[in-house]
């Protein structure tokens, strides 16, 4: 008995423990939660997203299966790819063949390493710039980013319809066609996939790392796993071997070897119907 009630207490002191660290780590993570801007605006002044748009394509998001439907940041995606990621790299890739073509006359593949290198140097510095604005919300893009995210943007609205140009992806990521009719939610779901891919990669005002810790990780924009990353990573793979190991000591130290099972006269399961 006084080994039950000492489990107990052992039991009930890992579970305060654990969820009042939960409960401090949660609120850490709602207070620095990345902003969902009032717009976001091209440098000319045009208006690309709303906050509205932002909030309704998440509600599409969720409407059409949410995370069994690929992923946003990274959170089990399976056959579809991790969309924030996904738009990241269409973004940077679009970015940087818009600048070679405008300084070169040629494709970002086309160029070479010294030129690539310089052009993945400006684009990785425009897109982690964080031009959110704490007063009036807005977010201001260049005119190079603009014309990525509306080329982006244009990209996912013919995934997410029936679009024939686009159909091998959704045979590739497993989704029916034509997943969302209305053409409106189709634009809203863009806003959606573009702000958590712009909170992947925008710098937290006064640090060198985004509001997600650089994650979805894209070497295009400098998204590389912080070392921290790596540290609680490891640390909560050790924490978890090390409990399922003490678990495992103390039951052969005070319970010992389980006796041999009772094979019953009968079977218990004869009589039921």
């Amino acid at each position: 008995m006084r080994t039950t009630n000492k489990l107990w207490a052992i039991l009930a002191l890992v579970t305060i423990v654990s969820f009042t660290v939960l409960g401090l780590l949660g609120r850490e993570v709602y207070r620095q939660a990345p902003p969902v801007p009032a717009q976001v605006r091209a440098a000319s002044g045009d208006v690309l997203f709303t906050a509205e748009d932002i909030m309704k394509g998440q509600q599409v998001w969720q409407s059409i299966g949410g995370h069994q439907l690929g992923s946003i940041w990274g959170h089990g995606s399976y056959v579809a790819p991790d969309w924030t990621a996904d738009w990241l790299h269409r973004e940077a890739l679009a970015m940087l063949d818009g600048q070679a073509r405008g300084e070169y006359g040629q494709d970002y593949a086309s160029l070479d390493a010294a030129r690539r290198a310089a052009l993945e140097t400006q684009v990785r510095l425009d897109m982690r710039r964080n031009t959110h604005h704490p007063e009036s919300g807005v977010v201001t893009v260049s005119p190079e980013r603009a014309a990525a995210i509306r080329y982006v943007a244009a990209h996912y609205r013919s995934v997410f319809s029936g679009a024939p140009e686009t159909a091998h992806l959704r045979q590739q990521y497993a989704m029916r066609d034509n997943p969302v009719p209305d053409a409106g939610r189709r634009e809203a779901l863009a806003a959606f996939v573009f702000w958590s891919a712009w909170s992947a990669v925008t710098n937290r005002p006064g640090q060198e790392i985004s509001y997600t810790s650089n994650w979805p990780a894209e070497p295009l924009v400098g998204n590389v796993p912080t070392s921290s990353t790596y540290i609680w990573t490891f640390a909560s793979i050790f924490f978890l071997i090390a409990g399922v190991a003490a678990l495992v000591w103390h039951h052969a130290a005070t319970v010992g070897r389980e006796p041999p099972p009772q094979v019953p006269e009968r079977d218990p399961l004869a009589g039921w119907r």
